[in-house]
Order: C-alpha cells, then structure tokens, then sequence
C-alpha cells in the first residue's frame, strides 16, 4: 500500500516568541521541519511526503533546503487559514488510495515504533491515533469552581493521526466546526469508530521555547544512545 505522511506545517509560532515560525528553529543542527521529515523517511524509505506551508513562507523554506543541502524529495502545498483547511488542501493532493499519516510539523520526536503502530492499525481498521496516558490530575471547570476527574478516564492525543486516503478524504467533505480540533473529530463525525495505538512520551508538540530545549535534549540523547 502507497503510504504518504502529511506533515502540517503552518503555524506563526508566536508562543514561542521568535522571529520566525517554530517549525525553522534550529533543532541539533537543522530546522525542526527537517528533522520531523527526517523520521517518516526513517520509517519507510518509499513513504511520500507532502508538507504543508503557509504561501509566505514557501520561498524562505527553499531557502532552508539550499542552505542545509536538504535532499530528501517532497512536495509542497500551500496551507489554508485554519489547520482544517491546510489539512483539507494537503489530501486533495493524494490519490484516492493508500494510507496518510497526518502529523504535526513541530512533533520531531515521535518514534519509528509509534509511526509503525499506526499504520498496521490503520491498514487493518481503518483508522488509528497515538495516545498516551494522563499522569498529571485533573480538574473539571464547572459553574461553582472546579471538581475533580479522573485521570484514568481520559488520554493525552498524539499524532500522526492515520487513515485510509479515502476515508479521511470523505470525513474532510464535511463544513468544518469548532469541535473539529483534530483528524480523528473530523473522522468520528462522519460515525467512523476511532482506534486507539500506544504512542511515545517523547513525541511532544513543540509549542514554547522551555519545549524545544527538552527536545533538544531528549533528541541528543536519542541519536547518541537510544534505538527507536
């Protein structure tokens, strides 16, 4: 099966207060994006990757590959104003079968193993999403203050989130809403049930700058010492 690992990548990056948006900082030597691309090819050489990039940044992200002599083949598609709509334009890219991972571009670590879960999950059910358990507690906001949950009742979503092309590409025909925050909504909203995969406790989404020292730590010592 044709797998393809759509890798979204249009955010500002304004939480993490630099000048430019958080998938080009600097991650052990080159820009996060290319390290996250780095991974799926990892995974499997054949995989094809399609990257999702904001039309301002198109020129600056050639500049990056020129710069880094960044080989890897992908292609290009230029994001929509919100993450529903640059997904929305990255499938209308692929074909009408095979199998897309649906990633995070600022998730450089995700792990060889947990890409793997998702695609023999995926191939056999349809669908598949990493998740991890929650270890922190938890409290539900409520009229009259809070109250507490527990902790077991819930889960911490990871991506990539996995599909069959045709499936998700049906799920995405739908009007997009508030609720939407992921693939899997989207695809729970056409009644689809969703599957659920071990994922990594490594593979954090980089958001402010305390996450990408972690990452740079973790990714050291990854590549130095630890098999994925």
């Amino acid at each position: 099966m044709e797998k393809f690992a759509l890798i979204v990548a249009g955010g500002s990056g304004s939480r993490m207060k630099k000048d430019i948006p958080k998938q080009f900082l600097d991650l052990a030597g080159k820009p996060v994006l290319m390290r996250t691309m780095e991974r799926f090819a990892e995974s499997d050489p054949l995989i094809r990757l399609v990257i999702v990039l904001p039309a301002s940044f198109r020129s600056y992200w050639n500049d990056l590959c020129r710069k880094y002599q960044f080989s890897l083949i992908h292609n290009l598609v230029t994001g929509g104003s919100s993450r529903f709509q640059s997904v929305r334009n990255g499938l209308a890219e692929l074909p009408e079968e095979g199998l897309v991972f649906i990633h995070d571009g600022v998730r450089p670590l995700v792990s060889i193993q947990t890409i793997r879960n998702c695609a023999d999950t995926a191939i056999r059910k349809g669908n598949a999403i990493p998740v991890m358990p929650v270890t922190e507690s938890l409290r539900r906001v409520t009229e009259k203050g809070s109250e507490h949950v527990e902790r077991k009742d819930f889960l911490l979503v990871q991506t990539p989130q996995t599909f069959l092309i045709r499936l998700i590409k049906k799920a995405y025909l739908q009007q997009e809403r508030e609720d939407f925050t992921d693939d899997a909504s989207v695809c729970e909203a056409m009644g689809e049930e969703i599957h659920l995969v071990d994922g990594n406790p490594e593979n954090i989404k980089l958001t402010c700058q305390a996450d990408l020292q972690v990452a740079e730590s973790l990714f050291r010592l990854e590549s130095a010492s630890i098999p994925r």
